[in-house]
């Protein structure tokens, strides 16, 4: 029989089987979204840390998979985001000083551009019904903020639409909510100094936390009572370490490690621990593989994997913050971190505005230090070169081995493996911004601000340390 003989209703049966399938692939995509909280460390419940009421992310943990080391490249917002938007590292797009001054269109595409192409509704918001504000993108690179999203909230999808959620959850980013009881269990990082007004700040970061696990609890309770949890990818993480001395805008462990928690029901197995190390440059092709989108030429690794090793080793880096000009690479692998400081000339504690407003323990340090009660190498005025640690034996980093011999052998080859990755990813970092960006006008606007804000508390801007912190004794409630 030839095709002109075949009968017409075989023909209407053949076009509404291919109309049918067709249909099913587009709404079989899973709905995708990203959770991110703002400077958020591994103190959660489910990462076995006590103190620390997270119910809601730990359900999520209960039915996804938990990376136990995953990483940011980088340890402030600004840079970090711009990172895991693309999937690629923020020193080969030009996105690597915080709150970068001259923003350019960016020559890549984001997780958003590719997702839309591929018919999602992209929305951006704290993930609350009919939200209709802005929350933090944060990100280093020019953007339409008219065209870039398609709403605040997925309801304004059309009908079967699959949606492409980022919520934006402020917590724990300073300032702390007061918390409502004392911990004195919570283990503190050694690097702090055991203090009364250690323990005030520290509880009241945790507090935050449990803020933010409410928001989480909203979010998850949302999916479920619209009935599309199973086929929902939720990729919960922190853009970058945790808001404390040492931790955010560092390389050490407390600035780069952060939760990471993938839960896909349809498609993932419960209650997985993953103990390779991730990187958040991970979340683009995990999302675009649950949206059958290929993306082979990205760093990244899919958190899909039926079996997840894991990457031999991690980077990172950091540069100017706010009125903190600096240069800082890292790269670190199953055992050892290897940093390195392009600056050691500056000191630990280089003038920082936003630290010196917002984090009370860096004033305890000086004081304590400057009265002979309290000592790190931290305090010192100048850095080495090459920092070197045993992260098994030493997970504080506190012990540099760069110059043990016994060690020598680890140091070159991390270096060589850092100069290595800066040459092939295209580091930028050795620019001088300054022929871009009028710097001193950018130090006097963030002096400005400082002055403003201290001013706003009531006191003087030269304030001395020792009364400085008398003051934050009052505001932490400690005597």
């Amino acid at each position: 029989m030839s095709m002109r003989q075949l009968p017409i209703w075989f023909f209407v049966f053949v076009c509404a089987v291919f109309l049918a399938s067709s249909h099913a692939s587009a709404t079989d995509q899973p709905n995708i979204v990203w959770i991110i909280a703002d400077d958020l460390g591994p103190e959660l419940a489910c990462y076995g840390y006590p103190n620390v009421a997270t119910p809601n992310v730990d359900r999520l943990a209960e039915q996804g998979r938990l990376f136990t080391r995953a990483f940011s490249t980088s340890p402030v917002c600004s840079s970090s985001r711009s990172a895991f938007q693309t999937g690629r590292y923020q020193t080969s797009i030009g996105c690597y000083h915080h709150l970068t001054r001259d923003k350019k269109e960016l020559q890549v595409p984001t997780a958003i551009d590719w997702l839309r192409d591929a018919g999602y509704f992209i929305s951006h918001g704290d993930g609350s019904v009919g939200n209709k504000r802005a929350n933090k993108y944060g990100v280093n690179y020019l953007y339409d903020k008219k065209t870039h999203f398609d709403a605040y909230d997925w309801s304004k999808r059309e009908p079967g639409q699959p949606f492409f959620a980022q919520v934006h959850i402020h917590e724990p980013h300073r300032p702390f909510v007061k918390s409502d009881r004392e911990r004195p269990d919570a283990p503190i990082p050694p690097t702090y100094p055991e203090h009364p007004i250690t323990r005030a700040d520290w509880s009241n970061y945790l507090a935050t936390i449990e803020v933010m696990d409410q928001k989480v609890g909203e979010v998850l309770d949302r999916l479920e009572s619209e009935g599309i949890s199973d086929n929902t990818l939720v990729i919960f993480f922190g853009d970058h370490g945790r808001p404390h001395v040492r931790g955010k805008q560092w390389l050490y462990e407390g600035g780069l490690h952060t939760p990471l928690i993938v839960r896909w029901p349809a498609n993932l197995s419960r209650g997985s621990v993953e103990g390779g190390m991730a990187s958040l440059l991970d979340i683009v092709p995990t999302t675009l593989e649950a949206a059958g989108i290929e993306s082979s030429e990205l760093p990244g690794k899919s958190l899909l994997s039926q079996e997840w090793n894991g990457h031999e080793r991690v980077f990172a880096a950091r540069d100017r913050c706010g009125d903190a000009p600096d240069r800082i690479r890292s790269v670190r692998n199953e055992q050892y971190k290897y940093i390195r400081n392009f600056h050691p000339e500056k000191p630990y504690l280089q003038l920082s505005s936003y630290k010196k407003l917002s984090y009370p323990v860096e004033t305890l340090m000086k004081v304590l230090h400057a009265d002979g009660q309290w000592d790190s190498p931290f305090m010192a005025e100048s850095r080495p070169e090459e920092e070197l640690y045993d992260l098994s034996a030493d997970p504080y980093e506190l012990n540099n081995l760069a110059a043990d011999a016994s060690h020598q052998s680890t140091l070159l080859d991390l270096r060589a493996t850092l100069n290595e990755w800066m040459q092939e990813t295209g580091d930028q970092g050795g620019i001088d911004e300054s022929l871009t960006v009028d710097m001193e006008s950018l130090m006097n606007e963030k002096e400005a601000w400082y002055k403003r804000t201290m001013k706003r508390r009531g006191l003087d801007p030269a304030i001395s340390d020792h009364e400085y912190l008398k003051w934050w004794a009052t505001e932490l409630g400690v005597e």
